[in-house]
């Protein structure tokens, strides 16, 4: 078995996805650094103030929008979102959903069925 390098670096890019936060909204630091598996986890662990702000108010990269929208990323662009948006903007888009958003959300409620069908079937032979 190999053990975990923690002194690997990473992109800023992979490091932001794996945060779950919108790269560009972030600190100018952040985006130019080349943080280690370690200093990640220590982000994770005890983050500060600035990636509490970004995760609770936003702006959200595209899979976050997608999930909180309960929502698939494709289906973001199939309703003309193809920017990151704010807590705020997410939160208007549920209060007052449009046409295209019931749509996408039916659509995905029906593939998330489907799939879970699919998946008993195959635990069940």
């Amino acid at each position: 078995m190999s053990t975990k390098d923690s002194s690997q670096t990473m992109k800023s890019t992979t490091a932001a996805k794996r945060l779950g936060i919108y790269l560009p909204a972030a600190p100018e630091e952040f985006q130019a650094a080349t943080p280690t598996r370690a200093e990640l986890e220590e982000l994770e662990r005890n983050p500060p103030e600035w990636l509490v702000e970004l995760r609770r108010n936003g702006p959200h990269p595209r899979p976050v929008v997608a999930g909180r929208l309960a929502i698939s990323i494709s289906g973001l662009a199939r309703g003309g979102v193809t920017e990151a948006l704010t807590t705020e903007q997410i939160q208007a888009l549920r209060d007052d959903p449009p046409a295209w958003l019931v749509t996408e959300r039916a659509v995905h409620a029906k593939v998330r069925a489907e799939e879970e069908r699919l998946a008993a079937e195959r635990t069940a032979d």
